[in-house]
């Protein structure tokens, strides 16, 4: 794969959709960097600098460190991943977005309007408790009130909804899936910061280097696991008989469905941290002795933290799969393209079998996912580098390796493609060749 992705520069088209997936990250990352009018940034880095090991801190590692700049990229891309998976969800319990769905293209573009719509929605609920909750914080807004309220609301909404449009610009015109690609780079763009400063403490002395070492080491090794995992498949035959195609038959074949170990992808840990994060955001909007108290234990490392951590990834794990992979539908396109699999009846028997191995990669993919984000960041605060496992940690390392290596398959992809074309031409041109050769070797033999 390395070899192939050295051609990128020889290839116009797939070296224009590079570039513009860096030109519109770049844009990404000057937006992080625009404060939103009205708040006191210098007193807000001052609460983020307290709050690094918190929820607030995770929040603040996915947006690239929007949040402790309040930019108007605050709210990033959650609100749309949010709706998103709502309408996922709806889709099958309603029977308007069930059809809707299975309209194919035009469809499609009405479900994607309406998470559009709902996006803006609650961006704009999430900015308004946001600005409620930086009124109630001392010294962090210059001049509360409506107008305050108003215009972070408006400033945060039209942040998402820019965000959003870059997302599916990446995706339409660049390479790669937008939205997975700007999460990345916001986690990209932290990983130089934390790791000078984590430097700058060895050489101080707070810091034993050869702790700094080993953290480094088991990163890689981290990485490593990740890699392999994430390659694995379960591979289930599936065999087509003999059938007539044109005026020709084709004979039996066998392929291969594969299955990754991991089908959920970075979703589940995404959606975990999130919802670990609504207490920390309803607690700043709405102070309760209850809720500060049930804060208290939801710390990055406390045992409370990580058993909730650990359960919101099976779950979603397992809910996120079965939304993605419908073992009725794929038996039904088997019978209707005469393909099974080898010693299971079609039917009934054909989705029970799917579902059978469809559940125990997902609970193997969810004990790998598990362990992936919680052992490193045990691993990281005994070694004494807390900081270091914000970036470092599992879930980051998760997202920023599994979208690399979706992204690389694509270009690689691109680059079978365009050598394919490259060889067929150079094919039909030495076919033409001999044919014109053959024409007139048969002209001079007639004269």
């Amino acid at each position: 794969m390395i070899g192939a992705l050295g051609q990128v520069t020889q290839i116009p088209e797939l070296r224009k959709r590079i570039l513009f997936v860096l030109a519109m990250l770049a844009v990404y990352r000057f937006g992080v960097f625009v404060s939103t009018p009205g708040i006191n940034v210098e007193a807000l880095r001052q609460v983020m600098d307290m709050e690094a090991g918190t929820l607030f801190g995770l929040v603040n590692m996915f947006s690239g460190g929007a949040l402790e700049n309040f930019s108007i990229f605050t709210l990033g891309i959650m609100p749309y991943i949010s709706v998103s998976i709502i309408m996922q969800v709806l889709t099958p319990t309603i029977p308007r977005l069930e059809a809707l769905k299975k309209e194919g293209e035009s469809g499609r573009r009405v479900i994607t309007k309406w998470t559009r719509q709902g996006t803006i929605l609650l961006a704009m609920l999430q900015g308004l408790m946001i600005a409620y909750g930086l009124e109630g914080q001392g010294g962090l807004v210059h001049n509360p009130g409506w107008t305050f309220r108003i215009s972070t609301m408006i400033t945060l909404t039209a942040g998402t909804a820019f965000i959003m449009w870059l997302g599916e610009q990446i995706t339409e015109k660049g390479i790669g899936n937008g939205i997975s690609i700007i999460i990345t780079a916001g986690i990209v763009a932290r990983m130089p910061e934390i790791f000078v400063g984590t430097i700058a403490l060895a050489q101080t002395g707070e810091i034993a280097p050869m702790t700094v070492l080993l953290a480094m080491l088991f990163c890689l090794f981290t990485i490593a696991a990740i890699v392999y995992v994430e390659r694995s498949q379960r591979r289930i035959p599936v065999q087509y008989p003999r059938r007539m195609v044109g005026k020709n038959l084709a004979q039996a074949q066998t392929q291969y469905m594969p299955l990754k170990v991991n089908m959920a992808g970075v979703i589940p840990p995404i959606f975990a941290s999130a919802f670990l994060v609504l207490p920390a955001t309803v607690a700043s909007v709405m102070p309760n002795e209850t809720i500060e108290g049930f804060m208290a234990y939801m710390v990055p490392g406390q045992p409370v933290y990580m058993t909730v951590f650990a359960v919101l990834i099976v779950l979603f794990c397992f809910f996120y799969t079965a939304i993605i992979f419908n073992p009725t539908e794929i038996a039904e396109n088997l019978k209707k393209n005469g393909g099974f699999i080898p010693s299971v009846r079609p039917g009934k028997q054909t989705v029970d079998y799917l579902y059978g191995v469809l559940n125990r990669l997902t609970f193997w993919g969810a004990i790998y996912i598990t362990l992936v984000c919680i052992i490193p960041e045990i691993v990281y605060l005994n070694l004494g580098v807390g900081a270091f496992s914000f970036v470092f940690g599992g879930t980051a390392i998760l997202i920023v390796v599994v979208v690399t290596l979706d992204t690389a398959a694509q270009i690689q992809s691109h680059l079978i493609a365009k050598n394919y074309e490259a060889f067929m031409s150079r094919s039909s041109k030495a076919r033409g060749g001999i044919g014109s050769m053959g024409h007139t070797r048969s002209r001079l033999l007639k004269r």
